[in-house]
Order: C-alpha cells, then structure tokens, then sequence
C-alpha cells in the first residue's frame, strides 16, 4: 500500500462507517438534503480524511492533533444519530448498531492517539 493510512485499522473501520453513513442518508427526507444528511456525511467523511491527513508526513504530534479532529468528527456524527432518530428517520434497532459501532471507533482513535 503507498499510503501508510491504508494499513491503520482505525482508518479501515472509519471508511466503512462513512459508507453506513452515506447509505442511511439516503433514506433521510430530501428537505434535510441540506441541513442534517449535510452535516453528517461531512463529519463521517471528516473522521475518515483527518486519519489519513494525520498519518501522513506528520510529527507524532500532528498526528495527535488530526486524530483529536477525528475524534470530535465522530462524536458529531453519534449526534447526528440522535438527531436522526428524535425526528423519526431512524429506527431504534439501527441507531443502535450505528451507536456502538461509532463508540468502537471511537475507542480505537482514542487508543491510537494515546500510542503515538
């Protein structure tokens, strides 16, 4: 792999909740097309792109930084999910898959961040 972001876990993990992410907006009405599904998907993709700009060609603590980023990103989405279902886009039993999934990546950027 060229990119050093390619082999990190975290990162992996982060992509493919980005990809949950923009298939669950999908489903949100399109009068939030700019307002909540904007909002989200920014701060999934943000998750994603702040692991990756971090990883790469940074000091140890540029890349505390970017993960630091990433990690409020997440916190924003998991918002976001609460937000989605208050206004009934959501089903329980989804948030709830969505909620733990993000509270494992969560503790792997934590993790990450406090190794480096």
């Amino acid at each position: 792999m060229a990119f050093r972001f390619e082999d990190l876990q975290v990162w992996q993990k982060a992509m493919d909740l980005d990809e949950q992410i923009n298939q669950l907006t999908k489903t949100f009405p399109k009068e939030e097309i700019y307002i909540l599904i904007s909002q989200i998907k920014r701060a999934a993709d943000s998750v994603v792109l702040n692991i990756a700009e971090g990883s790469t060609g940074q000091s140890k603590a540029v890349f505390k930084v970017f993960l630091g980023y990433s990690l409020r990103s997440a916190i924003e989405v998991v918002s976001c999910l609460f937000i989605a279902r208050r206004r009934e886009y959501l089903k329980e039993e989804d948030f709830k898959i969505l909620y733990n999934e993000y509270e494992v990546l969560v503790k792997m950027i934590t993790a990450l961040r406090n190794s480096v």
